[in-house]
């Protein structure tokens, strides 16, 4: 009797995961975690920062407390994570308005504006709260503040190219000038405040007569 011996070749190939499906995956955690940091400010600006816990953030945004906390350890790490996110929004339309195709005076007056108005609404929302409250965020602090005074010192400097600028003070020294001035906006009563206090800093900043 003969024995045919039969050699099966199973071909092995790698299992790998899509891109696509990768992308997709990556796209969903990015959604829900921007969904948390959007309910975690709804929540601070609402009803106080007493008011966010793991529990109510979780129950706002429509997920499990698990999932939860496969995204952040604690409520301490998303207050943080929503003022670095919040900090990064603000830097950048400043960075644009600076940017923009327009008179350097012109783009000066822009950034003054929306500086003071983020400084009036900082305190209104609870951003400014939260950030003293997190210890954790000083570098974060510390770093914005001094990428204001960049962009604060370029655009001067733009603007004293063209003469209309004060020269008896440096443009570095006129940028922290401009930043502790428009900080006092935080206080005032009205956006009509703002607005003045905005044409008192730019009278600071032009050439005596």
């Amino acid at each position: 009797m003969m024995l045919l011996c039969v050699s099966i070749r199973v071909a092995v190939y790698p299992i790998e995961v899509p891109k696509l499906w990768t992308e997709t995956i990556e796209a969903h955690r990015h959604e829900v975690r921007e969904a948390i940091l959007d309910t975690t400010g709804a929540l601070v600006t609402e009803h106080g920062l007493l008011s966010v816990t793991m529990s109510r953030i979780a129950e706002e945004t429509g997920i499990g407390r698990a999932t939860l906390y496969k995204y952040f350890p604690d409520v301490e790490a998303i207050l943080h994570a929503w003022h670095e996110r919040h900090v990064t929004a603000h830097l950048a339309h400043l960075a644009e308005l600076r940017d923009e195709d327009a008179d350097a005076g012109e783009r000066l007056e822009a950034v003054l504006h929306a500086y003071a108005g983020i400084c009036y609404y900082r305190e209104r929302h609870g951003t400014q709260a939260v950030g003293a409250l997190l210890h954790r965020g000083e570098h974060v602090v510390a770093e914005a503040h001094q990428q204001l005074l960049d962009l604060f010192r370029d655009v001067l400097s733009e603007v004293a190219a063209t003469g209309r600028l004060r020269n008896d003070v440096a443009p570095d020294e006129l940028a922290s000038y401009c930043l502790h001035a428009l900080s006092a906006a935080s206080s005032l009563p009205s956006e009509d405040a703002v607005r003045r206090l905005v044409g008192v800093t730019l009278a600071g900043l032009r050439p005596p007569r």
